[in-house]
């Protein structure tokens, strides 16, 4: 594989920035190149065609951008977590504390996804059921939640903070902070067990 300059690094990284703000503003229909140049402040639509083989080739680097950050956000918040009960918390935490603090960002996840159905979105929503299926069995191995099928509990959860950026999108005053402290005492009152 070829190495890219800090340059050229910084061109694409640019370039997939200023996708996602007009994907974000626009929708993904109307996410022409040249809308991306002039949000980029680019005089051609050329310096696109010099980094990206077409519009799938930087949709799909938008998706693995967006994809890339929330790992690294909502990994390093369930990484410091010592219980399963814990790391449950944390992620429903950090996924609703990230869409909230990059609405934009989200808002261009879900317009790729509904307009073109990337597989790498999939990849990474089954990437983030599987992690979340470990953290509840590992739960159930220590005695901390109850017996539950660990593959519909997780699914449940992911669905319910996927849901938050179009509910974002049609009340973008709602509570994010209060979101989560919801959803976590719903799926702390569906995880735990029963003390006898």
């Amino acid at each position: 594989m070829p190495v890219r300059s800090v340059t050229t690094d910084a061109r694409r990284a640019q370039i997939i920035d200023a996708a996602t703000t007009v994907i974000a503003e626009v929708g993904y229909a109307r996410a022409s190149f040249s809308r991306i140049a002039a949000a980029a402040g680019l005089s051609s639509t050329r310096f696109i065609s010099y980094h990206f083989t077409g519009k799938s080739d930087l949709m799909s680097a938008v998706v693995a951008d967006v994809l890339d950050s929330i790992g690294t956000y909502v990994g390093s918040r369930v990484g410091k977590q010592s219980t399963a009960a814990g790391m449950l918390q944390a992620y429903i935490e950090s996924v609703v504390g990230f869409i909230d603090g990059h609405r934009a960002q989200m808002i261009a996840l879900a317009e790729i996804m509904l307009g073109a159905g990337f597989d790498e979105g999939m990849a990474g929503d089954r990437r983030a059921t599987s992690e979340l299926e470990s953290i509840l069995r590992l739960g159930q191995q220590t005695g901390e939640f109850r017996d539950f099928d660990p593959m519909v509990m997780a699914t449940t959860v992911q669905r319910s903070v996927d849901g938050l950026p179009f509910a974002l999108r049609s009340d973008p005053t709602i509570d994010c902070a209060g979101y989560a402290r919801e959803l976590v005492s719903i799926f702390e009152l569906a995880t735990v067990k029963a003390q006898r």
